[in-house]
């Protein structure tokens, strides 16, 4: 007997809910210039699910990390940096500072195109 598994985590809506969050985050916090966000914040995003915020968490933020705004430059990657922090069970998010000002200055958020990406 075989078992074919069908289930596969959706990254794309994952990295999606990661970045609505961080667009509701500035929008509260128009100073910031980077975020730490609590993982139990990030666990309750994700509905709980724990392969999510746990195995997956890396493959889910590599995707977040395509999201684009359109700069004076060009389009610009919004999440410059990031870390998972285990030690203080944290999520550390640096912006590109020229994307962060364009998203401040009304300009919305591109997602990656999925056709192109591997995961």
């Amino acid at each position: 007997m075989s078992l074919d598994y069908t289930h596969k985590p959706n990254y794309f809506l994952y990295a999606q809910l990661i970045i609505r969050h961080i667009e509701t985050y500035i929008e509260k916090h128009p100073d910031v210039e980077n975020a730490i966000f609590d993982m139990r914040d990030i666990y309750d995003l994700f509905r709980q699910d724990k392969a999510s915020i746990t195995t997956n968490l890396d493959g889910i933020l590599n995707i977040a990390d395509g999201y684009t705004v359109e700069t004076i430059d060009g389009d610009k990657k919004l999440i410059s940096k990031y870390a998972i922090d285990i030690e203080n069970n944290a999520l550390l998010i640096d912006f590109d500072p020229e994307a962060l000002q364009s998203l401040k200055d009304g300009k919305s958020i591109t997602p990656p195109d999925a056709s192109t990406m591997d995961y």
